[in-house]
């Protein structure tokens, strides 16, 4: 079980930020969120997640334009930028990511499973987005997630044949801790849980 300290650092205390630190994020580093976040339970184990690391000053000048009025500056002012994304036919990696069961594609493949493959899709790419926030904390990065983008002009920048599909993005760096905001308002338990 994980002490108060490593559940302060990946929950409590950990905060999204706005402003960041002029210190890098090397690749070094990003290798190892993805060596971390990739152990992360998926359905079949479909690992449909696809990441862009948007850092050089040209690939930033393509993320700029689909970014909301209010993500625009501390996007362009992040050490980088991680576009969390889909693989719209992560089903035709499944014999071999869920060797186990050589019939697991066809629970997918097909024009009448389109519908099942995308929430798939989507829900599992998802979940291993927030294993990579948690992973990036885990090793002491700061996160800034949003949405407040347009995800058409992502992906017309970024995947352009549309066989994946952006669904959030990530600011990583070091955070400015003198500048967050105060702590917004959790729900309690009773609030929102129900034990049936």
């Amino acid at each position: 079980m994980l002490d108060d300290k490593a559940i302060d650092l990946l929950f409590r205390n950990a905060r999204t930020h706005n402003v960041w630190l002029d210190k890098p994020v090397n690749d070094s580093q990003l290798r190892r969120i993805y060596d971390i976040m990739k152990w992360g339970p998926t359905s079949a184990n479909c690992q449909p997640m696809r990441i862009v690391f948007v850092r050089s000053k040209e690939a930033k000048d393509k993320l700029a334009p689909a970014l909301g009025p209010t993500n625009r500056e501390k996007t362009m002012k992040a050490p980088l930028t991680a576009i969390i994304a889909h693989d719209s036919r992560f089903y035709e990696h499944l014999p071999r990511m869920f060797a186990h069961n050589q019939t697991a594609r066809s629970w997918f493949d097909g024009v009448e499973k389109t519908a099942l493959a995308e929430a798939t899709a989507f829900r599992n790419g998802t979940l291993q987005g927030a294993y990579f926030i948690i992973a990036a904390r885990a090793l002491g990065l700061d996160c800034g997630p949003m949405s407040g983008f347009d995800n058409i002009k992502v992906d017309a920048a970024f995947f352009p044949d549309r066989r994946f599909q952006s669904n959030f993005l990530v600011n990583l760096g070091y955070g400015d801790p003198a500048q967050l905001m105060p702590r917004n308002a959790r729900f309690e338990f009773d609030e929102v849980c129900r034990i049936a």
